[in-house]
């Protein structure tokens, strides 16, 4: 099962180790993204705080642990093909995985039906903020 974080990352946890990436709405925001700053293997990351750097044709945005861990593999694919992230953000455009995980951390996650509606209340919010004067 995924798990979410407001900051739009997702997390899979399959036999102790953690897939991580974007979510395809943070994907869209973000538009065609042409870098990714992987974070090292071995890397050591606490819940909430920066993993990587995704660069697009509008902003580098860090992208932040949605739980705890360390760093066992990144995917070299998107050295290459950044866009990966863009085209499948859930699948083939993960970014890292994580091992030695707080797997009790993962409560405080959101599932897809709440996250699901955490974005269509962020969608609604700023299309408030378009109509305003």
């Amino acid at each position: 099962m995924k798990k979410y974080s407001e900051d739009h990352q997702w997390v899979e946890v399959k036999k102790g180790v953690a897939t991580v990436g974007i979510t395809p709405y943070a994907a869209e925001e973000l538009g065609e993204v042409s870098f990714v700053e992987l974070p090292e293997e071995g890397t050591v990351v606490t819940q909430g705080d920066p993993l990587c750097v995704v660069e697009s044709v509008k902003a580098a945005s860090d992208v932040f642990a949605p739980i705890s861990g360390t760093v066992a593999e990144v995917n070299q694919a998107l050295d290459e093909t950044p866009a990966m992230i863009n085209d499948s953000p859930e699948r083939d455009g993960w970014i890292c995985r994580l091992k030695e995980i707080d797997e009790s951390e993962l409560s405080e996650l959101m599932t897809e039906a709440e996250y699901e509606h955490y974005v269509s209340g962020t969608e609604e919010e700023e299309e408030e903020e378009e109509d305003e004067p």
